[in-house]
């Protein structure tokens, strides 16, 4: 079956899966702008008509959008009859599928779900996340894949036990990679993992935490 997904677009839907690779085709009488722009790119097919029985032919996920129960109950019954994964917009019954809202920074990407409850909801969680400050940690996404692999050539990544990682993840950490200090931070990374940063590791795990560990913290405030 050929990665095809079929749009039924509804009010408030102007942001088809565009960028995904597979191959879009929205089906409505009409459209937003954002969606003729897709068109326009060439990014989606538009079939300027109602959903009629048949649509879902050769589809591997649709997205019915239009609103009205019994539509999105129509489109249901034949995406269940041929195997197609759908998911009805603020119509939980006629869904096969919840989609998450979707938060992405670098190669981060945060889903956010309220299991079909509330889409408002999980859009203003992910508008509110979008500006909060705790996403900036996925700047430091491109330092810890460096040091991951460094620890993997020299043999050392199955020896690091993974609250050292949450040990050294500081804000500290965080500022360098932001100033462009891309292989300093990744130094001081390697160095805190493998305890060659003059202050040694915490003879008990339990002592390491998140932002820092506390018998570096004890050394510092004496």
């Amino acid at each position: 079956m050929r990665d095809s997904r079929r749009w039924n677009r509804g009010r408030g839907q102007d942001q088809p899966p565009a960028g995904s690779g597979a191959d879009i085709c929205v089906v409505s009488p009409d459209a937003t702008l954002g969606i003729r722009q897709f068109v326009a790119d060439g990014d989606v097919r538009w079939e300027q008509r109602k959903y009629e029985k048949g649509d879902l032919d050769g589809a591997f996920i649709a997205i019915a959008a239009t609103n009205v129960r019994e539509v999105n109950r129509r489109i249901f019954e034949e995406a269940e009859e041929r195997g197609v994964m759908l998911n009805a917009v603020d119509d939980p019954p006629n869904c096969s599928f919840i989609a998450p809202s979707i938060v992405q920074r670098g190669p981060v990407t945060v889903a956010i779900s309220t299991g079909g409850v509330s889409p408002a909801l999980a859009r203003k969680l992910r508008e509110s996340l979008q500006t909060s400050d705790a996403l900036a940690w996925a700047d430091l996404s491109s330092v810890m894949a460096v040091a991951r692999s460094h620890l993997r050539e020299a043999g050392l990544l199955s020896t690091i036990d993974p609250q050292r990682w949450q040990c050294c993840i500081t804000p500290e950490l965080l500022a360098m990679v932001q100033d462009g200090q891309q292989t300093e931070a990744t130094e001081k990374l390697l160095a805190g993992l493998t305890g060659d940063d003059g202050r040694g590791l915490c003879q008990d795990i339990s002592q390491c935490h998140d932002g820092g560990c506390q018998l570096a913290r004890a050394g510092e405030r004496s």
